[in-house]
């Protein structure tokens, strides 16, 4: 297997992780976010740290997906290459900040509550403020820089023909379209969750979903990793 497959072959994989790691620790984390009273109430603590835990995985393959394709997209355009890094690296962060701040809130409920002399208003106002932080960073880490994900990977993809352009075409149609939604989110035109939000997301979900895949399965196109030109990049 030459290098560059296992280049495709690795980032494709770490596609597929950021795909199957965001919905089910969204799902995990339910409780703590669709109730207002779970820092006083029962919890379900061990649920929300499978969540987090699957997050942290989905920060490392964020940044994992980069870091893998950037010796090979590098030779298209570095500056965009680059780009596409660092907003892997940001979005990482900001999901990290919302993992951090829903932990907080199971450390709250386990240290704080039925402790003496505990306030239960005030651990609640403490722990909608926790969730407040990790609702504006879903908003502005997987709600809006995958949008940017998408345009400089895409371009990246398009302009090479490392895969084929109609792959690529998502990308660059769906990451304007994500900015546009997070955006009307920000300024309170509709909800995150609602079927704006979710129609607007689903060329984005399609274009990192077929990229893996399809470097799983096929790799990069060979003519063009063959092309002298591609190898004069490369030298």
């Amino acid at each position: 297997m030459s290098s560059t497959r296992k280049i495709a072959l690795v980032a494709g994989v770490l596609f597929v992780i950021t795909f199957i790691t965001s919905i089910p620790a969204l799902v995990l984390y339910g409780p703590v976010l669709d109730g207002p009273d779970y820092v006083v109430g029962a919890g379900a603590d061990t649920r929300v740290s499978l969540g987090a835990f699957l997050e942290v995985i989905l920060a490392f393959a964020c940044i994992g997906t980069a870091v893998v394709l950037y010796p090979i997209v590098k030779r298209v355009n570095e500056i965009f290459a680059l780009g596409y890094v660092a907003a892997r690296v940001l979005e990482a962060g900001i999901i990290a900040v919302g993992i951090i701040s829903l932990l907080s809130v199971v450390t709250l409920r386990q240290e704080f509550v039925g402790a003496a002399g505990a306030d239960a208003a005030s651990l609640v106002a403490a722990s909608k403020s926790l969730v407040a932080i990790h609702d504006w960073t879903f908003l502005l880490g997987p709600g809006l820089l995958p949008g940017v994900n998408g345009l400089l990977l895409g371009y990246l993809m398009y302009r090479s023909a490392l895969v084929p352009r109609a792959i690529a075409v998502l990308g660059l149609v769906g990451g304007p379209l994500l900015i546009a939604s997070a955006t009307a989110v920000l300024f309170g035109l509709y909800e995150q969750v609602s079927v704006w939000s979710a129609i607007a997301t689903i060329p984005v979900a399609a274009w990192e979903a077929t990229l893996g895949v399809w470097l799983i399965a096929k790799g990069f196109n060979s003519s063009v990793i063959a092309s002298e030109k591609f190898r004069l990049r490369a030298a």
